[in-house]
Parts: structure tokens; C-alpha cells; sequence
């Protein structure tokens, strides 16, 4: 037959554990989070797109990839060669 104790002390409540809070920090930090970004989401929508806005004054140096790629390949006059 077990030998049964009866002055032991009984277990501390789980919330009595640091560990466990550091366990459910991480998971309410991160729900936390998301509703911020919801809130950011829904209060400053991103601007929409002129569609054209390549030719806008406003564009400033903003022109097409096909372009700028095109551009980027070809020698300018008047640049400095390349060092062999």
C-alpha cells in the first residue's frame, strides 16, 4: 500500500509560472500587431496610380523600364570608357 503524505503542499496555479506568460506573450503581441496593422490599413489607403504617369509633369525622372533598360545599354556621348 502507498504511503501517502498528508502535509505536502499543493501545486502552484499555472499562472504562477513565468514561463507560461512568456508563452502567451509571444502569440497576443502578434494579435496585438495585426490589428495595428489593420488600423493603419484602413486609415491611410494607399494612393492610386495616374495612369499616365510617365508623362505627367509632376513624374520628375521616372520613365519606362524598356527605356531606362535600353537606355542603360547604349554609350553616351561624351562618358568616360571603361578602364581595360
Amino acid at each position: 500500500m502507498p504511503i501517502v503524505n498528508a502535509t505536502a503542499a499543493p501545486p502552484p496555479a499555472w499562472w504562477t509560472f513565468g514561463h507560461v506568460w512568456l508563452v502567451i506573450a509571444g502569440p497576443a503581441a502578434v494579435v496585438v500587431a495585426s490589428f495595428f496593422t489593420l488600423y493603419l490599413a484602413i486609415a491611410r489607403p494607399d494612393p492610386l496610380v495616374v495612369e499616365d504617369r510617365y508623362r505627367s509633369p509632376s513624374a520628375g525622372a521616372l520613365v519606362p523600364a524598356t527605356e531606362a533598360r535600353n537606355h542603360a545599354a547604349t554609350a553616351v556621348a561624351g562618358a568616360v570608357a571603361a578602364r581595360p
